[in-house]
């Protein structure tokens, strides 16, 4: 009976670290945010690199900036601005809702786009790092055989600046992963549509008793961060042994 009866507090005392399906839904969305913005943000990214890098054209010095305002600007300042752009009221938002039905505020696709804007310094960064130290006479002498500039890239520079890329996209993916300002200025906080990982710890920090669910999902946002920096890393390490074994 006493062995029973351990057994049986040992349960009870293990009862805190079960999610509710609540907080399942905060983290599968957190997830689904997170990939949707890397993955929509990753073209644009490499684009923005490539100009950054190789570029010289007037108006750089001010395009960097607006890459990089949202490492600057206050999270809670980024959310505004996307409402006001991407609104249903908004010259953005206003346009897409008539023509095309999308509608991003208030929705997750939303929360996917401020998290997007969010990481996309970081992402832009990491390749732009990387572009910047790739041997231009590579590049050249691919050019010299007759491969065009599409294919040079294609070719030579992208597997050279794939560890970059996986570095960026990684970053990004955690930026998004605990982005909170941005998001519940321009998405709110609905549960089951837009609250994220984040949005449910703070709403758990906010009710009497909600220590326990906050904690929880701060064990679950640091093993998902540990396991995405390590994913990078490996990642990263066997790309770049592949490429310069190449």
């Amino acid at each position: 009976m006493r062995r029973r009866t351990n057994r049986g507090n040992v349960s009870s005392d293990l009862d805190w670290l079960t999610l509710s399906d609540a907080e399942w839904t905060a983290i599968r969305l957190s997830l689904l945010v997170s990939t949707v913005a890397v993955a929509a943000s990753l073209p644009f990214g490499v684009l923005a690199a490539l100009a950054l890098s190789r570029g010289s054209f007037w108006g750089k010095s001010l395009l960097n900036g607006i890459v990089h305002l949202p490492l600057i600007l206050p999270p809670v300042v980024t959310g505004f601005l996307l409402l006001i752009l991407f609104g249903r009221k908004g010259p953005i938002g206003a346009f897409l809702d008539e023509y095309l039905g999308i509608v991003l505020a208030f929705r997750w696709t939303g929360a996917a786009l401020a998290c997007a804007v969010m990481g996309f310094p970081l992402l832009v960064r990491s390749i732009r790092l990387s572009l910047d130290t790739v041997d231009r006479k590579l590049e050249d002498a691919a050019g010299t055989l007759g491969a065009n500039r599409a294919w040079v890239f294609v070719t030579v520079t992208l597997p050279l600046i794939l560890p970059g890329i996986i570095a960026g996209m990684i970053l990004s993916f955690a930026k998004a992963m605990g982005e909170f300002g941005a998001t519940i200025t321009f998405v709110s906080n609905i549960p089951g549509e837009t609250q994220t990982l984040s949005a449910a710890i703070y709403t758990f920090t906010q009710v009497p008793g909600g220590d326990a669910g906050a904690m929880r999902l701060t064990i679950v946002a640091i093993i998902i961060s540990m396991a995405a920096l390590l994913a990078s890393e490996f990642m990263a390490h066997a790309v770049g042994k592949r490429v310069h074994f190449e």
